[in-house]
This record gives C-alpha cells, structure tokens and sequence, in this order.
C-alpha cells in the first residue's frame, strides 16, 4: 500500500525541521533534507501505527473488517 502526505520543511540554523500538516504531531528534524524526511515519514508510520491499534481496540471479533484503498 502506498500513501502520500505532505511534508513541509523549513531550516533553522544547521537543522531542517518538518512536519505533516495531515497527520497532526508527526514532526521530523535532521541536518540534511534527506535525514529530515526519513525522521519525518518514520514519524507518520509510528502515529498511524498507533492510531490504527487504538482504533481497533474493543472492536468485537464478529466485525467485518476489510481494507479499503484511497487514490
């Protein structure tokens, strides 16, 4: 599966410091551009990691459950 989002990357000093406006507290920071995108997409996987368990807890074992894909 593929997703895309939207990284915004700004430096400061000796450091570039990102963030995903979709996925709110997903932020990423390094001393290249590069560095920074890998810290930031590495951000946005853990988060939506987390959310998908969070979300999935106390949902009973006779729920449908599917993948739904967005283009």
């Amino acid at each position: 599966m593929r997703n895309e989002f939207t990284a915004v990357i700004e430096q400061e000093g000796e450091w570039y410091i990102g963030f995903c406006p979709e996925i709110p507290g997903a932020n990423g920071q390094g001393r290249t551009v590069e560095e920074c995108r890998e810290n930031l997409a590495e951000a946005i996987a853990l988060i939506l990691e987390d959310r998908r368990e969070d979300g999935l807890r106390g949902v009973p074992p006779e729920a449908l459950r599917e993948t739904v894909t967005v283009e």
